[in-house]
């Protein structure tokens, strides 16, 4: 007999074959007519649901919340992070059916629908953030037709190898901020985060975003001030171009890297990169910077990391930050010119803010190359 006997009933199924059942929430269907696949992992963040939703860096991924009430604030324009949610699908224990809060504008399940996410909630969430914890990031899917959720978790596949970005970067040139500000800094799009260029205009950049793709030359041609490396999706490793154009620009003006942009720092330097058991996803990782044992709570989002020792190896660089989690690195500078990079968010919409300095310290290294 089937588990599914109509309405909005759902079936959340792993590609090792664990099984959730739950009730559909979102748009009605997903990129695979009515089942949603993709890769699941968790976000252990208490708040910032439609930042985390928005944030182009989950394209090709489900996520899982494990703060078990979700939509209770609502939804604005304003908290966007991107133009439209990339990611493939969120899991929730809890959907909240009203939002109580000034600023709200709709409820989540709204945004979800608009453009056009699904989801499914009433999950236990403790119980798949511990099997994917143990058993590590997995392809899933789900939807309200058994047969075919069973069929696509069969098929799904992970992320691993698939140039997410191209599905996420800006197609043209824009520009954030104004005329007369101090530093002119050209940003490339991995999949960049409106909060990052906010904080970018606010220590006086004015910023011209630009497609992933775009070729070294044509970015000195710009004479920036500096050069800046967004978060974005994905493996590193599958971004076609991308670390030999970063490549081209190291020396030539300040470099600062942050997520995916420190990640394909490290590859232009000669370091290699690897993928996490499950990734380090949430606002409660601490950092502690090498140089003054100051210990920051940070957020990030990524499946990646940067091999230390390839790093060490390549040689010419200091690695600034270790998570103490794990040990995974989370900053490094090189001593033979003007680059930087962190692994994790300092402009950390909707929080913590610990290592909003960072922003502070592009603008420095900008100011002492142009002194030179």
């Amino acid at each position: 007999m089937s588990l599914l006997t109509g309405g909005r009933e759902a079936l959340l199924v792993l590609s090792d074959g664990t099984e959730f059942e739950g009730e559909a929430i979102g748009a009605e269907t997903g990129a695979s007519g009515s089942v949603a696949t993709g890769e699941l992992v968790f976000n252990t963040a208490l708040s910032g649901y439609q930042e985390i939703v928005t944030d182009p860096s989950y394209a090709g991924q489900v996520i899982t919340f494990t703060y078990p009430h979700i939509g209770n604030y609502g939804v604005n324009a304003d908290d966007d992070e991107s133009i439209r949610p990339f990611c493939s699908g969120v899991i929730v224990r809890d959907l909240s059916r009203l939002a109580s809060n000034w600023r709200s504008e709709e409820p989540l399940s709204a945004l979800l629908d608009r453009h056009g996410v699904p989801g499914i909630a009433g999950i236990d969430t403790r119980r798949l953030t511990r099997h994917l914890r143990d058993s590590g990031s997995m392809p899933g899917a789900f939807g309200t037709d058994e047969s075919a959720v069973r069929a696509a978790a069969a098929a799904a596949t992970s992320t691993d190898g698939i140039d997410l970005v191209a599905t996420v970067t800006t197609e043209q040139p824009y520009v954030v901020g104004d005329d007369d500000a101090p530093f002119k800094v050209v940003a490339y799009d991995f999949g960049i985060k409106r909060t990052i260029l906010r904080h970018l205009v606010g220590v006086g950049c004015q910023v011209e975003v630009v497609p992933a793709s775009t070729p070294a030359d044509e970015v000195l041609a710009r004479n920036p001030d500096g050069v800046f490396l967004s978060n974005g999706p994905g493996d590193p490793a599958a971004v076609v171009g991308a670390a030999d154009r970063v490549r081209g620009l190291v020396g030539q003006v300040p470099v600062f890297g942050i997520c995916l942009g420190h990640q394909i720092l490290g590859l232009a330097l000669g370091g290699a990169t690897y993928k996490l058991r499950f990734g380090h996803h949430g606002g409660n990782h601490p950092v502690r910077h090498e140089a003054t044992g100051r210990v920051e709570i940070t957020s990030q989002n990524h499946n990646y990391a940067i091999d230390a020792d390839s790093l060490v190896d390549a040689g010419g660089v200091d690695l600034t930050h270790v998570n103490l989690n794990d040990g995974v690195v989370e900053g490094f500078r090189f001593r033979e010119a003007p680059a930087f990079s962190v692994q994790y968010h300092p402009e950390a919409g909707p929080g913590p803010h610990d290592a909003r300095y960072l922003f502070d310290d592009f603008v420095n290294l900008m100011t002492d190359f142009q002194g030179k």
